[in-house]
């Protein structure tokens, strides 16, 4: 990659349960084939994740020691709506459901010694007020479910720096195919790098003013 680029991951996961085709990577698949549609020097790496607490823990380490992503965004499906709907923050406890491997976290949290909630930078009220899509609804929350997105969600969070981000889509039905979710990822994402734009340049600005104030 080169040095004046930066990367934003993609995740979405593979099956669990009855759920044999989970909607998040079909629309991350999708979206792997319309791109950002943001400037060139944005990477777009998409991968699966697998619905499995421990082997999600491992790669989310391998993603932010190696790829290092301005951002990471994850997808997970929500099997009880129909909207899409952007998670603020990750909760490090109340894992009571097991894996696709049966296994529960130890004491039921993400992080032993963590702190209880962790918060994207991204504004995803901001996010929902700016993004306008036709024929799916996108709407704000606070609470990510308790299951493996969730706990992906806080791990990112907490290894990125509070770069990550967390998308729920709704199953695949003949009104929201694969190909609407994954055009709905790629104007979600291109405002939540707007965000994050924002928040890195009013945090420069105020750097600058703190240090200018030093030197008075």
């Amino acid at each position: 990659m080169d040095s004046q680029s930066r990367c934003v991951v993609v995740t979405g996961f593979g099956p669990f349960r009855q759920h044999l085709v989970n909607s998040s990577w079909e629309a991350v698949k999708e979206l792997s084939k319309l791109g950002l549609g943001v400037d060139t020097n944005t990477e777009l790496r998409t991968l699966q994740l697998p619905v499995d607490y421990r082997e999600v823990s491992r790669r989310l380490a391998t993603i932010w020691e190696d790829l290092r992503p301005h951002l990471a965004v994850h997808v997970g499906m929500d099997t009880s709506t129909k909207a899409i709907f952007l998670e603020q923050c990750g909760k490090n406890g109340s894992y009571r459901d097991t894996d696709i491997r049966g296994f529960q976290p130890e004491g039921g949290v993400c992080l032993s010694g963590g702190p209880e909630v962790m918060h994207s930078v991204v504004s995803m009220k901001e996010v929902c007020r700016r993004v306008s899509l036709e024929d799916v609804e996108v709407a704000f929350s606070r609470d990510a479910g308790r299951y493996v997105c969730d706990y992906t969600y806080y791990l990112s969070l907490y290894l990125g720096d509070g770069h990550a981000a967390l998308i729920h889509v709704p199953p695949l039905s003949h009104r929201l195919p694969a190909r609407l979710l994954g055009k709905a990822l790629q104007v979600i994402i291109q405002e939540m790098l707007e965000d994050s734009e924002e928040v890195q340049t009013q945090k420069y600005s105020s750097q600058r003013e703190a240090a200018g104030e030093c030197l008075l």
